[in-house]
């Protein structure tokens, strides 16, 4: 491998022949490089305090700034090289879901079939959170259905499987019974669940499944309440029990699951451990081109093994048999290499290869990376490229192993990843060393009785995440705010009672109600980017002590966001929302069951929601989703004794006295406004309330 960084380092590219990180005095190379490249770690901790300097860095008594989840992902993205960090969003997980909110729910979990059947196989330790997923929903009191897919496996066993089985094998492994269902007689099962779990039949056989088929989506989710997905393994692709479903059911969540693998994925760009070094495996450079440019940027050194390193290698300029050499790979490869070359990040590629002789497949032999001839195909790595692997990754505090170590044209992998996974679990269990494993192969080959490791099985999905694509699984999940919020860096009295706008917009009716009523705090969730940087430049300019806006989705986070003001919820206004958002498929419906139970849950006895809308049908329709979810706790407040004050049902007056941006313009073009308020009463009787 030495031999491949002299001709490189002969080339006019300077590549040390040892590893440059390896030193680490205050003036080694690898020390000055951190400092100059701004690592991402130095990100991670004061996201908040960086940010705030960011956008206030010429401002003198800036106030404190919140970061949301946007704009401090986009400070990580600037930080290397572009690499598009917002493609793992803060997503609402089961572990915060208020468990009381799951009893008589129906709750449908898609869960990974592969996985669980693992459960019934060696790695055990591999599918507690996704057993945990299922029992944790049932023993909360949840009537929970399973939907998976299941196909031929690699040794075409699971091909003939029956649904029946699958729930007779799923009843032993969750100790709780399943009962197999029909899709088209579910709701015939589900009046009579008690306290059995459904399975649903085998999602393979539906071609609306892969269509992600939005009618095949509703079919599935008639009836159901919650949508949890736990098939981490499906997230990179659209399907409608994991994307279009997220549609119909009130709140879209990771299991256990999900959420475990989703922070391994994350770790993956974290680089608080160093050295950190990757090995790569498998082929395809050119469709994995950006996902390298990223690992260049985040590790300290690569080692190319399988396919891949042969694009490498070529690049470098060793003589290689062309078919082992990629069609258009070689612009990608040296793209890359100059990269490594201007980051002074340690390369191996393989030295020496274990060779087998295609007229006489028993006689092996070793040749070097610089002497492979026709005839021979390499099937392993040899003993120096090993040696040399061995003593890099003995220096190192955190590797990646992501791809199979699939040589040339072979079909097994079986004898070269266990070599080099038998290196790698050695060095794991002498230096303590953190281990992510991706991929099937490198999961099922190193793991062996060694449970000390971080997994994903899916590489395709890792792979994904690393291109800077977003994975639709994921982001079909509702979000959760991803900060804890400083609220005395925010307010200058945080205890004081709150008022929360919803789909705040511009700002008017926020920052003139926190004008007019000092005695309150006021804050505002909203969407949109471009509105919420100017209402906080507004922040900013005023010196606002009372007034703030955050970048959110309120439907998702409202709940997540608000439960930590240490104040109390005295009001929330909902006021206009876009009619073309207001349909009750649509994504991103502002007034979605999940708020409305978060209001109702958080809003102080005696508070009060103010709803207003310039289209009728919208207001009859916010009217009424409140009665039905609000839980028996939000109410229409009785007409006043002035009745006058009302047109039919609606109110005539804003009764705060200040307008919204869309109220003013409707009221200017003549237009009727359709306003009612809504209470939280502390006691609830016909006397003081209507529904």
């Amino acid at each position: 491998m030495n031999q491949a960084l002299d001709i490189f380092r002969s080339s006019g590219y300077y590549f040390s022949r040892n590893p440059v990180f390896l030193n680490s005095s205050r003036n080694s190379p690898a020390f000055l490089l951190h400092k100059q490249n701004f690592p991402l770690e130095h990100l991670a901790a004061p996201l908040f305090e960086k940010y705030r300097r960011l956008v206030c860095s010429k401002r003198v008594n800036s106030k404190p700034f919140i970061p949301t989840e946007s704009n401090s992902l986009r400070v990580e993205a600037e930080a290397c090289d572009g690499a598009d960090f917002s493609a793992v969003p803060h997503v609402q997980t089961l572990r915060e879901f208020p468990k009381e909110e799951l009893s008589e729910k129906v709750v449908m979990v898609r869960f990974d079939s592969r996985l669980l059947f693992q459960q019934l196989q060696e790695r055990k330790i591999q599918c507690e959170n996704a057993v945990s997923t299922i029992k944790y929903l049932h023993e909360a009191g949840a009537k929970v259905i399973l939907v998976s897919s299941w196909d031929a496996d690699a040794e075409n066993t699971m091909k003939i499987v029956r649904a029946e089985s699958i729930a007779g094998a799923l009843s032993s492994v969750l100790q709780v019974k399943v009962v197999p269902v029909k899709l088209v007689t579910r709701h015939m099962h589900s009046a009579k669940q008690e306290s059995n779990i459904l399975l649903l039949e085998n999602l393979f056989q539906f071609k609306e499944e892969p269509a992600n088929c939005k009618g095949f989506a509703r079919l599935l989710s008639s009836g159901v309440d919650i949508f949890v997905n736990d098939a981490f393994s499906q997230s990179h692709r659209v399907l409608a029990s994991t994307v279009a479903i997220s549609r119909f059911c009130y709140a879209s969540i990771a299991g256990f699951h999900f959420e475990a693998v989703l922070s391994q994925l994350k770790n993956i760009t974290k680089t608080s451990q160093k050295p950190y070094v990757a090995i790569i495996g498998g082929g395809n450079l050119v469709e994995k081109a950006a996902a390298l440019r990223l690992l260049v940027c985040i590790c300290d050194g690569l080692v190319f093994v399988g396919n891949i390193a042969f694009q490498i290698m070529h690049a470098l300029g060793l003589p290689l048999p062309m078919k082992l050499v990629e069609h258009g790979a070689t612009e990608e490869a040296l793209t890359l290499i100059n990269s490594m070359k201007s980051r002074r990040r340690a390369v191996i590629v393989p030295k020496d290869f274990l060779c087998l002789n295609n007229l006489n497949p028993e006689k092996l032999e070793i040749f070097s990376a610089d002497c492979l001839v026709d005839g021979w195909q390499p099937v392993d790595l040899g003993p120096e490229s090993l040696e040399e692997i061995a003593s890099l990754v003995s220096k190192c505090k955190k590797i990646l192993w992501i791809g199979p170590v699939r040589f040339g044209l072979s079909r097994s992998d079986a004898g070269e990843a266990s070599r080099l996974g038998a290196v790698v679990d050695r060095l794991r269990s002498q230096n303590n060393l953190e281990t992510i494993l991706v991929g099937k192969v490198a999961c099922t080959t190193v793991l062996g009785s060694n449970l000390n490791y971080s997994v994903i099985e899916n590489a395709s999905a890792v792979w994904e995440f690393l291109k800077g694509r977003s994975l639709p699984g994921l982001m079909a999940l509702d979000r959760s705010y991803p900060f804890d919020i400083k609220w005395d860096g925010v307010y200058d009295d945080p205890t004081r009672p709150l008022v929360v706008d919803v789909g705040s917009g511009n700002g008017l009716f926020l920052f003139g109600m926190a004008k007019k009523r000092k005695d309150l705090n006021f804050l505002g969730l909203e969407i949109n980017g471009k509105l919420v940087n100017r209402c906080l430049e507004r922040v900013l300019q005023t010196g606002m002590k009372n007034g703030y806006i955050i970048r959110t989705n309120a439907a998702s986070t409202f709940r997540s966001i608000i439960s930590s003001y240490p104040g109390e919820l005295v009001l929330v206004s909902i006021q206009c929302p876009n009619p073309d958002f207001n349909k009750p498929e649509h994504r991103w419906k502002m007034v979605q069951r999940s708020l409305i139970e978060a209001i109702a849950d958080l809003l102080a006895l005696g508070g009060k929601v103010f709803l207003q809308s310039d289209i009728e049908g919208v207001a009859i329709r916010m009217k009424s989703e409140f009665v039905k979810y609000g839980k028996g706790k939000i109410m229409v407040m009785d007409e006043p004794e002035d009745a006058s004050c009302y047109q039919r049902q609606w109110l005539n007056e804003n009764p705060f006295g200040v307008r919204s941006d869309w109220e003013q313009h409707v009221l200017d073009r003549g237009a009727n406004m359709y306003r009612l308020l809504l209470s939280k009463p502390a006691i609830i009787a016909g006397s003081t309330c209507r529904g």
